[in-house]
């Protein structure tokens, strides 16, 4: 099957954080056209403040008027901003969140038009964008309206670990009210969807961890697990949805038994992004399952506090590129083997283990 260069488009987040910086660390590197051609949605004048305080002088992207304009062997721009925009490092302004939607929405425009092939986004303040346009909690819940997506799941993702969360950018104490068998059933489906889709892993295990200490140790420390997140896991399991739970988070992760499953449903954000960025923060990527478009992001903020002096990591901005292209590439994939019932087959009759599937048809590593 022939493969297409895929187009990646990259919003450029806050201008007074440190997306530019690992935007053009990250597109330095010249073997990243190989993969993609990427086309970043911002301003040549943010750019180059940006270069002089990193004091980058061996970079500079190609400015271009469309992605159709974009030079596959360059780091191309699109002017998205008037000459008038004003970049205070360190700083949230409200020019500064501005600055972020606009680039967030001519990118998503681009993307859903078919002009790019996959988003990657640089961190926003969650603050200061927030407008009559902007009113969402990020990134997730804004793609999830714009696309008209029934759900999403928020999906952190590296070698090691994949982890989404049931209840995302929520108040903690709301999460026992949001908890329902009905919202851990939408979740694993999508997760299930995910992972065979986006990542190549015929057969799925899924981990589910408990709400409360112990996975409320035989309901004395809650109830929750026993009334709500247990049988939403039998019922998935029903759905030959390979589904293993509760277990109580903290003996999950510390034991390593996050290392048998292909994917962990966590309860709430903090529960399952501060195991999952103590062990991949350089290394992880946030995956937003569910859209009918492809996007990711770095795990990091904005980070005002490092702005401009050179100390930002581009590592989790370039695993979040790569993978992009990779789930793009793998539901083209996908696509193809479902599209032929008797290439499908013949795979299936032929490899009973995912691990003997050829490389050319799942490409990830799987857990069985």
């Amino acid at each position: 099957m022939e493969r297409k260069t895929v187009v990646a488009g990259i919003s450029h987040g806050d201008i007074n954080g440190i997306g530019y910086e690992v935007i053009i660390k990250a597109l330095m590197d010249p073997t990243i056209n190989d993969f993609c051609v990427p086309v970043v949605y911002g301003s040549p004048k943010v750019a180059a403040y940006h270069r002089k305080a990193l004091n980058i002088n061996n970079f500079s992207f190609n400015n271009i008027r469309t992605p159709e304009e974009a030079n596959p062997r360059k780091a191309n721009l699109i002017n998205c901003l008037d000459d008038n925009v004003r970049v205070e490092l360190g700083k949230s302004t409200t020019h500064g969140g501005e600055a972020a939607f606009v680039s967030l929405e001519r990118a998503v425009s681009d993307l859903k038009s078919g002009k790019i092939d996959v988003l990657v986004t640089a961190p926003i303040d969650k603050k200061n964008i927030q407008s009559d346009k902007f009113h969402f909690n990020g990134h997730t819940e804004y793609l999830k309206e714009s696309a008209g997506a029934d759900d999403v799941l928020m999906f952190m993702v590296s070698e090691s670990l994949k982890i989404g969360v049931a209840t995302g950018h929520v108040p903690l104490r709301q999460v026992p009210g949001l908890i329902t068998a009905d919202l851990i059933l939408k979740k694993l489906r999508l997760m299930n969807q995910s992972l065979i889709l986006d990542f190549g892993i015929r057969k799925p295990r899924i981990a589910v961890l408990g709400l409360n200490p112990h996975a409320g140790d035989n309901s004395l420390l809650g109830s929750e697990e026993a009334e709500v997140i247990a049988p939403a896991v039998e019922q998935a399991v029903k759905e030959n949805i390979l589904a293993f739970g509760p277990f109580p988070a903290d003996g999950f992760f510390g034991a390593g038994s996050f290392a048998h499953f292909d994917g962990i449903l966590a309860m709430y954000h903090d529960q399952g992004l501060a195991p999952f960025k103590a062990l991949s923060f350089d290394t992880g990527v946030n995956f937003t399952a569910g859209l009918p478009f492809i996007r990711t992001s770095p795990v990091h903020g904005t980070a005002f506090q490092i702005a401009g002096k050179g100390e930002a990591s581009e590592s989790s901005f370039r695993q979040a590129l790569y993978l992009a292209c990779d789930i793009f590439r793998n539901r083209q994939t996908y696509s193809e083997i479902t599209r032929n019932p008797l290439k499908k087959q013949d795979i299936e009759i032929h490899a009973e283990r995912v691990d003997e599937l050829p490389p050319e048809i799942f490409n990830s590593e799987h857990t069985l």
